[in-house]
């Protein structure tokens, strides 16, 4: 027998029941006892082994995003972009890459239903020969603070109250008070798309700014978009309760079946782009995550399509174990002085590092798929067979070497240690913009559902008034209706 061939998978398999370190089992149906009634034995190994990993089974759940579904495929590039990245996955039209995704909710607890409203994240693991590279981005284009000091704050908020354990808008209404940039991402989050209706009709964006560099060494700034070629559909509430009360995992379902049955999920990859040498140029900063770019000005570019046409093989091992990280990135693509993407570049992997162990990368479904190699050694669950001597570099008994020297932003930054808001915070023109392209029928339940959150009794008559005066200055019809039916004298 050769061990190599036999590592752990279902291909390997024994015919019969072992413990985990493979000795035959023959009776798995009584315990050993003393007697035929007891009491058991201490000396049971298969019986403690049983309880023992039952009972250490769960891992801990994801602090945000726990609820959620993956699927995998491929991404094929269909445009030429090489003149503005020299990123080897998107180096021709044709080029194919395997990738998984894995779609959420951001704010509800694991077993929650999935028709709650709610932000859905929309993440992608691209398994490129040079790396791995992760969107890790949500289904609306922006979100709630541009700085990551409040985001912590902003997400107990939405959590359920922790006396109650249960979520109350008055809790998320009053901290957002606080943070008139959020108003843009609540134009999502109470519009119709604030319930999507299901994974395969929903759209996803990057959210932050990230930079392309080509071989020259330019840089270019660039947002990532996903567009659903089926379209965007979503839920409205009487809709959302009836799907929901029938079942409470309807999109994980629905994506599920879709590719079981031959019909696979499919989205375009579109991307933004800007000199920075403009980026002053705007009335509003183009690194604030509560910003879009105008489409107008700078329009989506066609990338290439992503399919989803395979389920995964265990759910645990390639949804609960999945871990996506902003801070993968690979040679062509780099990040940018975008404050929320600057602190999620260090909090995933520390997530990570604390609910899967230091060596989640290891497990398969993170793992990349080139050859990679470094001085890494030990710690928990470490998967990977060495046989090496040398477990530092560099030795002049390791023919191993640096690689090739890629592009990185070069660009000088200077300035004062500060902790300031940005210049440019513009927090009410796009939302009010927002609300203006919408029908009035649309208008009317995005202020329908905004008036019943901010209807809760524990909000102040202050609270209100604060929103009442965000919303006019969005759009002063807007203030005054919101005004109106919450007995509120608006102040402009």
């Amino acid at each position: 027998m050769d061990p190599s061939k036999h590592r752990p998978a279902s291909a390997y398999n024994a015919p019969y029941l072992t413990t985990n370190n493979g000795t035959p089992v023959w009776n798995d149906t009584s315990a050993l006892t003393v007697g035929p009634r007891g009491p058991i034995l201490l000396e049971d190994y298969h019986l403690i082994e049983k309880i023992a990993t039952w009972t250490h089974e769960r891992i801990p759940e994801r602090v945000v995003h726990a609820r959620g579904a993956s699927a995998k495929g491929f991404f094929e590039v269909t445009h030429d972009i090489t003149h503005l990245t020299c990123a080897d996955f998107l180096r021709a039209p044709g080029v194919q890459t395997p990738v998984i995704v894995r779609f959420s909710t951001v704010i509800h607890e694991r077993g929650s239903p999935e028709t709650l409203r709610d932000p859905r994240g929309f993440a992608v693991k691209f398994y490129t020969r040079e790396g791995n590279f992760d969107i890790v981005g949500n289904n609306f284009p922006v979100f709630f603070t541009r700085d990551a000091m409040q985001f912590f704050d902003l997400i107990r908020a939405f959590k359920p109250n922790p006396k109650s354990h249960i979520q109350e808008s008055w809790r998320y209404m009053d901290f957002c008070s606080y943070l008139p940039e959020s108003l843009n991402t609540f134009t999502f989050f109470f519009d119709d798309v604030g319930i999507p209706i299901n994974y395969r009709h929903m759209n996803g964006s990057g959210v932050h700014t990230f930079t392309l560099i080509n071989k020259a060494g330019k840089v270019t700034y660039v947002k990532f978009h996903w567009r659903p070629t089926c379209g965007e559909k979503n839920l409205l509430e009487e809709e959302a309760i009836r799907v929901g009360g029938s079942n409470h995992s309807h999109a994980t379902q629905d994506l599920y079946e879709s590719i079981a049955n031959g019909n696979f999920p499919e989205w375009k990859l579109y991307i933004q782009t800007m000199d920075p040498a403009d980026e002053d140029k705007f009335d509003f900063d183009p690194l604030d995550t509560t910003k879009t770019w105008p489409e107008d000005i700078l329009p989506l570019q066609p990338v290439g399509r992503l399919v989803l046409n395979k389920n995964v093989d265990n759910f645990f091992t390639e949804n609960e174990q999945l871990a996506f990280d902003p801070a993968h990135i690979v040679p062509g693509i780099y990040f940018s002085n975008d404050k929320m993407l600057q602190a999620r570049t260090f909090a995933y992997a520390d997530t990570h590092r604390y609910r899967l162990g230091v060596n989640y990368l290891q497990l398969p479904v993170n793992a990349p798929k080139c050859p990679h190699t470094n001085m890494h050694r030990d710690g928990a669950m470490t998967m990977v067979h060495r046989d090496e001597e040398i477990d530092y570099f560099p030795s002049r008994f390791d023919p191993l070497r640096e690689a090739e020297r890629h592009p990185i932003p070069t660009a000088i930054i200077h300035g004062r240690r500060e902790k300031q808001i940005i210049p440019k915070e513009n927090n009410f023109k796009e939302p009010g913009v927002r609300y203006r392209s919408w029908d009035p029928a649309r208008q009317e339940r995005f202020i329908a559902r905004f008036v019943q959150a901010l209807s809760d009794p524990r909000l102040t008559y202050e609270i209100r008034s604060i929103w009442v005066s965000y919303l006019s200055q969005a759009d002063k019809s807007l203030g005054m209706k919101v005004a109106s039916r919450l007995n509120i004298r608006p102040t402009m």
